[in-house]
């Protein structure tokens, strides 16, 4: 693009941006000549995908701001008119990050202004309350805008149609085309008013389903230390423990209140490191069973656990270890609904160990690419998860993760672990020894140039591995080209033998400027006597594959 062609274009945007804080950025940079910061706004379009939009807040199609996401809500708009649903409900959830509450009135608007119906939830609430309310009110679709767990200058806009599921192909893509047809925001009815604001009866709904995942007169007495991350879990969080009978839960004051700043944290992930530093030292003051942590728009929950052989004495479960703590307590509770047969689902990132717990169990299980999108749309769903500390424990609620349901089904399982005298790593090591202990880890690598992702992707496509860790490559499969199971992804997945089996899947991220590597090796154990060993040779592994595979990909 010429500097004319990008000065021009700019210039056209400027005229019709409607809100007053991008107008000045993007008019300073016009004053200024500022080729550079306008071709990081101007050489492209913010792409509309599986995980509808997410970006840097700014000015410019590349950036998340009100003429994106009205552009973004004519196009859903003029799709849910073309599949039948003129008139139809839209409801539509925020969290606190900077504009979410303009963008969902923004799409209110639109909504209203298209001649759909739209209802806007009272406050920021958790995505969780917006995936329950699609269902609960018979809507058509929903929008949450959110940029869960992302920096603070990042939002996003989040899409699901009526059955409460996030959009899968070929949605999304009909969805892009309607948004590829806006040519001018002149061209975007907007209504002034008409659209509806929920009062809490919504919420209360939800909050009266939690308690569905609970037996009742389990045992409830499990002590808690909470951090929201600076999010807007608290209130949902510490009210569904109340109505549930649990100790109210000590919160980390300094990440209790919405903060889009997210002053305490480089990034508001429970994953990341350093993000749990001020829930461990409030744990070591309060000496609590379990900490548990949401992320910023509260689907998401972190567990972690006294350990006295780390530093700080607490340690964070992976999400895989969760995903195997919460499959146990679902066969122990009984997972049978309504005589249906149940079915376990995990995306093909997570631990393998499900498989082995659900067939043991006598459950279903499947594997799903990764994305709740698609875990949610399992025949006969029981139970999903997916290690980035995602959990579907109440699939006729909410057809999505949800880090509240989830929390209290992990405090009533530390309850009943409690009143045994005995914890949730001691579960862990049962599991071990029941099915082979299931080491996992993760090599994710952050980029500012997605060239290097590309680059790495076609280095392993055109050079694959042949051993990692000493560990032969026995399948090698590229994921763009689908298998019976799953449909095409851009992905390669490994499984390896050796005195070991092993997997490894890569992928770029779908939401994040990364590269994951997924990895995990399965280390026989005869007995608890055997289980630091285990770990010890698991870690060892790991350590080898990451390395191993970090060469393989030139990273």
């Amino acid at each position: 693009m010429t500097q004319d062609n990008l000065l021009a274009r700019a210039q056209a945007w400027l005229a019709e941006d409607p809100d007053p804080e991008t107008r000045d950025e993007l008019a300073k940079l016009i004053e200024a000549g500022g080729t550079d910061g306008l071709a990081a706004r101007f050489s492209g379009t913010l792409q509309f995908g599986t995980a509808g939009l997410r970006g840097e807040l700014g000015a410019g199609p590349m950036r998340m701001n009100r003429s994106v996401v009205i552009r973004a809500a004519a196009g859903l708009a003029a799709y849910l008119k073309a599949k039948g649903h003129a008139g139809g409900l839209v409801v539509i959830g925020y969290d606190a990050r900077y504009k979410s509450a303009d963008f969902a009135r923004d799409t209110a608007a639109v909504m209203t202004g298209a001649g759909l119906r739209a209802a806007l939830l009272p406050r920021p609430l958790p995505t969780p309350v917006l995936a329950y309310a699609i269902r609960h009110l018979g809507a058509v679709a929903g929008v949450e805008v959110t940029a869960s767990h992302n920096p603070p200058r990042d939002n996003g806009y989040k899409v699901y149609l009526g059955d409460g599921s996030q959009i899968v192909p070929p949605a999304d893509a009909e969805i892009a085309a309607e948004i590829d047809a806006v040519r001018s925001l002149a061209d975007v009815p907007r209504a002034t008013d008409g659209w509806e604001t929920l009062g809490d009866e919504v919420l209360e709904a939800y909050l009266a389903r939690t308690d569905a995942v609970l037996t009742p007169g389990s045992p409830r007495g499990v002590r808690t230390v909470y951090t929201a991350m600076h999010g807007v879990g608290k209130d949902v969080v510490t009210a569904a423990f109340a109505r549930a009978g649990f100790p109210p839960p000590v919160l980390v004051a300094e990440q209790a209140e919405p903060d889009p700043a997210f002053p305490t944290v480089a990034f508001p992930n429970p994953e990341e490191p350093g993000a749990m530093d001020l829930a461990f030292e409030a744990a070591r003051a309060v000496e609590p069973d379990i900490v548990i942590a949401n992320d910023p728009d509260a689907d998401r929950c972190a567990v972690a656990v006294p350990d006295p052989t780390v530093q700080g004495g607490w340690r964070m479960l992976r999400g895989d270890e969760v995903g195997a703590l919460l499959a146990a307590h679902l066969v122990h509770k009984g997972v049978s609904r309504n005589g249906k047969k149940s079915v376990f689902a995990e995306s093909i990132v997570s631990s393998s160990l499900l498989g082995r717990i659900a067939e043991a169990a006598g459950v279903g299980y499947e594997e799903t690419l990764t994305g709740f999108k698609w875990i949610a749309r399992v025949e006969g769903l029981r139970y999903g998860y997916e290690e980035a500390l995602g959990y579907c424990v109440d699939p006729e609620g909410v057809r999505d993760k949800d880090g509240i349901t989830a929390a209290l089904l992990v405090a009533e399982l530390a309850s009943e672990l409690k009143e045994q005298d005995r914890t949730l790593t001691d579960l862990l090591d049962d599991l071990a020894v029941a099915h082979g202990l299931h080491a996992t880890d993760q090599l994710s690598v952050r980029v500012e140039d997605l060239s290097i992702i590309a680059n790495a992707m076609s280095a392993l496509r055109s050079r694959p591995p042949v051993h990692l860790a000493g560990l032969t490559v026995t399948t090698a499969e590229d994921l763009t080209k689908g298998t019976e199971q799953l449909p095409p992804t851009d992905g390669l997945r490994y499984y390896l033998e050796g005195d070991y089996k092993a997997r490894v899947i890569v992928r770029p991220s779908g939401t994040e400027p990364k590269l994951k590597c997924y990895l995990e090796v399965v280390v026989p154990v005869a007995d608890a006597s055997e289980l630091a060993t285990a770990r010890a040779t698991g870690a060892e592994i790991l350590a080898a594959i990451k390395r191993d595979l970090s060469e393989a990909a030139g990273l």
